[in-house]
């Protein structure tokens, strides 16, 4: 065996043996090392901020141009700056902002990406996801799990826009994208508007119930009851210093997240209350129920206010300041990254 002062270190010898290498699909560890596994997360994604007085008049122009059939989903994608041209919010999910005016139908589809609806604009339009129908309000949570049937329809008379959540970058990083469409443009509504919420949104479970799937059987979280829990949670526990008051929306059966690759949650930052830096290795989306404040997410400042959305990049700071009751909802990979014993959180002291 050589030694080491005997060790070739030509560059000219090194470019002959890379090239050697790269023939049989091979290439050297040492080159790239430092890249692959980092001291701490490395990643291109940056904070960025979508203002929804930017964003509105932009989303409706589409409805001039294009109809919600035509398109199949008239979304506008947020793109993060970091990832140009790949239609993902973070490195894991995508996130865009749907609109669907006074008459319309998106026709059903269904597919193995997981989507999550976030209401920010009008009042009474519909989402049937697996024959069951369920009204849409400002700042209800629409859940739509893995391969089931959706379509939206507007019988009002205003406009609906949402926030959509979906896992597509995860799905595509493990090849497993499956896309279904149909020759209805709706489904057959089979269940009584609103069952699941019946069956399971009262604290209370069928004690014969079927074994529990990784999804919650709950489709809507309604807002009113989601404010009303933030409200009582305000006066009736101390408030964390990173977060102010912050809950996930919860699988009733499991009391585990409400989806196995997103999980979303609420966040209320009390007026007046400047909350302490955090950081966490799941990269977040968050939307802005209601509310005005700042958020700070390293040397980055944006204001806010409702229906704005905002990103912030894994393990990057943010602190938050409420000139009123600040409402945010949030996704992210959280649950996958639990599963996996990946995820971390870091506090300011």
């Amino acid at each position: 065996m050589e030694s080491h002062a005997a060790l070739r270190t030509n560059t000219d010898d090194f470019a002959r043996y890379y090239a050697r290498l790269s023939k049989v699909n091979m290439a050297p560890l040492w080159e790239v090392l430092k890249n692959l596994v980092t001291a701490e997360p490395v990643t291109p994604v940056k904070p960025a901020q979508w203002r929804y007085t930017d964003v509105r008049p932009l989303l409706f122009e589409s409805a001039g141009m294009i109809s919600a059939e035509q398109a199949e989903r008239r979304v506008l994608v947020l793109e993060n700056p970091g990832l140009p041209g790949q239609s993902s919010v973070t490195h894991s999910l995508y996130a865009g902002i749907q609109l669907v005016m006074p008459g319309e139908v998106a026709p059903q589809h269904r597919h193995t990406q997981s989507a999550l609806r976030f209401i920010l604009e009008g009042r009474g339009a519909t989402t049937t996801v697996n024959g069951e129908r369920f009204d849409m309000f400002p700042g209800d949570l629409i859940l739509t799990p893995s391969w089931q049937w959706h379509d939206h329809q507007n019988e009002t008379e205003v406009p609906i826009v949402w926030m959509d959540g979906l896992d597509i970058a995860l799905v595509s990083l493990l090849d497993a994208s499956f896309m279904q469409r149909s020759n209805s443009a709706e489904q057959d509504v089979t269940s009584h508007k609103e069952t699941s919420q019946i069956r399971y949104g009262a604290n209370l479970l069928p004690i014969d119930d079927t074994p529990p799937s990784l999804n919650s059987p709950l489709m809507r979280y309604p807002y009113a009851e989601t404010r009303a829990t933030l409200e009582r949670m305000k006066t009736a526990s101390a408030w964390d210093p990173c977060n102010g008051i912050r809950m996930r929306y919860a699988h009733p059966r499991t009391g585990d997240w409400a989806m196995p690759t997103m999980g979303p949650a609420i966040q209320l930052v009390p007026k007046g209350f400047a909350t302490a830096g955090y950081r966490a290795t799941d990269g977040t989306v968050f939307a802005v129920a209601e509310g005005h404040g700042t958020v700070t997410i390293g040397e980055t400042r944006f204001t806010l206010s409702p229906q704005d959305v905002f990103v912030c990049p894994p393990w990057a700071w943010r602190k938050f300041e409420a000139s009123d009751d600040l409402v945010l909802f949030t996704f992210s990979d959280r649950p996958v990254q639990e599963k996996l014993g990946l995820w971390r959180e870091d506090r300011a002291q």
